[in-house]
């Protein structure tokens, strides 16, 4: 595609002052950080022009820059989109005693983009081969909130907002774990499940799962690792934001001195998981489910179709108490 054309579908889309007065053309993502602001990617005769790198927060360090993730606008239709390009990462992630191996691939999370096509609680996308054979990413931008501000501006009283917020919050949760369900009958799993990889779309208001490039991998059971980060999002939910050892201590004497290790998160130790001892009014059913991420712990969720059990009681019980 040569320049003057590629000039005027940018002024189409973004107006003429968009347009850059040197237009780099590339097809080779190799070196994500050599694909810059203002580039024109070339992907299988589809034409991207570059916009920002996105940021995510992550371990409690907001706003880290992604250089392999870039924002575009599709020149073909003005669309915004989001490029993920190959970025080869390993790390090894504990759950208690059981450790896990973690890597991104981006083979599949391309897999899962194929079968969750058209599902509405996933990210949709295609993956493309850039000229050098890298599987290039290119999905939907979606346009909304993400998930633990929505949650937290619901919760500016907890008792209220257990009350009011949390039952409606817990049955769209259960949509969400219904979406893992379904990868995980297909021999799937997320890989990184965590309340910051959901988006609540702003004209739908529906909640959808995004960034599913990691797999873990432990021998005796796949999936532990995305229970684990379903439970840890119900103890979010639950208490409207993290509750933390370091706030209590400040604010709440009295609860944070009748705590004990065992109350706490058995991955994230500073957070509190046995929030009945900070809430009293949380029901059973509920706080029982969020003691299968404590220390205290004897079992954790080893499928989905346990906690969904388990949550559609809890909810039952909300209901009626009413």
């Amino acid at each position: 595609m040569d320049q003057a054309h590629l000039r005027e579908k940018i002024a189409a889309h973004l107006g003429s002052a968009k347009v850059p007065r040197r237009l780099r053309v590339l097809s080779d993502t190799s070196d994500f950080f050599r694909v810059e602001y203002d580039d024109v990617l070339l992907l299988e005769g589809r034409s991207l022009f570059i916009r920002h790198n996105e940021r995510e927060g992550r371990f409690g360090i907001d706003e880290q820059p992604k250089f392999w993730v870039r924002r575009a606008v599709d020149l073909e239709d003005g669309s915004l989109k989001v490029i993920k390009m190959v970025f080869h990462e390993r790390f090894t992630a504990k759950c208690g005693a059981m450790t896990y191996e973690c890597v991104r691939s981006s083979s599949k999370e391309a897999h899962i983009l194929e079968l969750v096509e058209g599902h509405n609680r996933f990210m949709q996308g295609v993956s493309m081969h850039d000229s050098a054979g890298n599987c290039v990413r290119v999905i939907d931008y979606i346009r909304g909130a993400s998930y633990p501000q929505y949650v937290s501006d619901l919760c500016e009283d907890h008792e209220e907002y257990y009350f009011k917020h949390l039952p409606g919050l817990l049955e769209e949760f259960v949509e969400l774990v219904e979406a893992i369900r379904f990868l995980h009958a297909h021999d799937q799993t997320h890989g990184d499940i965590r309340r910051d990889h959901i988006i609540r779309e702003k004209d739908t208001h529906i909640c959808k799962w995004i960034d599913f490039d990691y797999g873990c991998f432990h021998p005796e059971n796949q999936y532990v690792y995305d229970m684990a980060g379903l439970a840890n999002i119900l103890v979010f939910l639950t208490g409207g934001d993290d509750v933390t050892v370091q706030q209590l201590e400040r604010d709440r004497p009295g609860v944070f001195g009748a705590l004990d290790a065992w109350d706490m998160n058995i991955i994230f130790k500073n957070r509190v998981a046995n929030l009945k001892k900070v809430y009293p009014y949380i029901s059973d059913d509920l706080n029982y489910m969020l003691l299968h991420i404590s220390v205290g712990a004897r079992l954790f969720y080893e499928d989905t179709g346990q906690f969904i059990e388990d949550l559609g009681l809890a909810l039952e019980g909300m209901r009626a108490s009413q």
